[in-house]
């Protein structure tokens, strides 16, 4: 296979939240593939040992994003590892309860906003100064379609992403004088264990089998599919590389073109 040069290399350090499993896991794994030297983080010790033993030359952090010490202690790794930083990719989320408004408890939506928006801040406050050090730089936070558009009974996350969207154009305007670019995904429904969970407690909440569900869902992708945590891993790589490097302030939806959710339903 032919390798585009798109100027990513061994001189670039990234750091992915969450990067042990699931989406980050391909994305960092992405990273790595191009030479890059990669730090992660997540919150399952176990997680992060098979990452590692399939990664050996990546470190890692336990880290809660949620957790302004543990983050602060996760940069502190970093720059033991590394001493500066070219990427940070903002990862870690969760999907939150499957609820209407009134049914949701109220650790529920704190816990949903600590980690998926303040969980970003977080980052992103400690990532900017190393960014800045360096001339030049690339955020990528991760958002969702659903931070496009309404997405019934699920307050929590639907807020969160939309609000992900809204820093990731503030932090543009700041960050553009220092040639750092700042730029949200916004993938639709994605292959794996967490949108079947969704699936299975949205099915519940409804009354219906999650055959059904997972097809309304794949009905409001405008091809009709579910994405690939690969076809993230990609536009993530790009945002990154030379290939982005007129892109900032977007929030690219990665869904194969959603629809109106809300007709869905």
């Amino acid at each position: 296979m032919t390798v585009v040069n798109n100027g990513l290399g061994p001189q670039h350090v990234v750091l992915v939240t969450a990067g042990a499993n699931g989406i980050g896991r391909k994305i960092a794994e992405k990273f790595l593939g191009y030479g890059c030297k990669v730090h992660v983080c997540d919150i399952d010790e176990k997680v992060i040992a098979d990452f590692l033993e399939a990664n050996p030359g990546a470190t890692a952090s336990v880290a809660d994003v949620a957790n302004v010490a543990q983050v602060e202690k996760m940069f502190a790794d970093l720059m033991t590892h590394y001493q500066h930083l070219d990427v940070l990719v903002n990862n870690a989320g969760i999907a939150g309860p499957t609820a209407l408004v009134e049914d949701i408890d109220p650790d529920d939506w704190a816990r949903t906003i600590n980690i998926n928006l303040n969980g970003q801040f977080h980052c992103t406050k400690f990532a900017v100064p190393l960014l800045k050090a360096n001339g030049s730089g690339s955020i990528i936070n991760i958002s969702s379609n659903a931070g496009l558009f309404g997405f019934p009974m699920r307050s929590p996350y639907a807020a969160s992403k939309w609000a992900v969207i809204g820093l990731t154009k503030t932090w543009a305007m700041e960050l553009g004088p220092h040639n750092i670019r700042v730029n949200a995904l916004c993938p639709g429904s994605v292959k794996g264990d967490r949108i079947d969970n969704v699936i299975r407690l949205d099915a519940e909440k409804r009354g219906v089998a999650p055959e059904v569900v997972r097809d309304l869902y794949a009905e409001q992708s405008s091809l009709r599919l579910f994405v690939s945590p690969d076809d993230i891993a990609n536009m993530a790589i790009f945002l990154s590389s030379e290939l982005g490097a007129s892109l900032s302030g977007q929030a690219i939806a990665i869904d194969g073109h959603t629809e109106n959710l809300s007709s869905k339903f």
